[in-house]
C-alpha cells in the first residue's frame, strides 16, 4: 500500500517537473481543466487537478472527478503504473479487470497523452 501511495505522490512531482522543463508538455496542459483520481477498489487513492498550466494533487478522493482509474488493489496498481511498457500493462490490466475506468474516456486518453511526456525517449515532444 505504501509503494502505491508513494507512486501516486511521485507521479505528481514527475508531471510537475515535465511541465516545468518541457515546453511541449507545458503547451499540452496550458488551457486544460481536469480533475481525476487514481485509486484502489477499497478507496485508497489520490486526486489530481490540472488547471492554469499546473498539475497538483491531494491525498484522498474527490466527489466529482472527470474520470476514475480504479485498480483491484495497491499491488496491481503499483505494478501497472510502474511497468516499463506502460501501454501493454495498462491494456492487460483493463482486459484482466485489474483496472476499471469510469467517467469521460476522452479525458482518459488525454491523460495517457500527458503521461507520454514522462518517457525519457520521448522527452522533447511525443506527439
Amino acid at each position: 500500500m505504501l509503494k502505491f501511495r508513494f507512486l501516486l505522490w511521485a507521479l505528481t512531482k514527475l508531471l510537475q517537473r515535465a511541465v516545468k522543463k518541457n515546453a511541449a508538455c507545458a503547451r499540452y496542459i496550458h488551457e486544460k481543466r481536469l480533475v481525476f483520481q487514481i485509486q484502489t477498489a477499497d478507496g485508497t487513492g489520490r486526486h489530481f487537478s490540472i488547471a492554469d498550466g499546473k498539475v497538483n494533487s491531494s491525498a484522498g478522493l474527490t466527489p466529482n472527478p472527470s474520470f476514475t482509474m480504479t485498480f483491484r488493489n495497491a499491488q496491481r496498481g503499483f505494478a501497472v503504473l510502474s511497468a516499463k511498457d506502460g501501454t501493454d500493462a495498462f491494456l492487460s490490466a483493463l482486459r484482466d479487470q485489474d483496472l476499471v475506468i469510469r467517467g469521460d474516456f476522452i479525458e482518459v486518453m488525454w491523460f495517457q497523452g500527458l503521461t507520454a511526456y514522462l518517457q525519457a525517449d520521448k522527452a522533447l515532444d511525443p506527439h
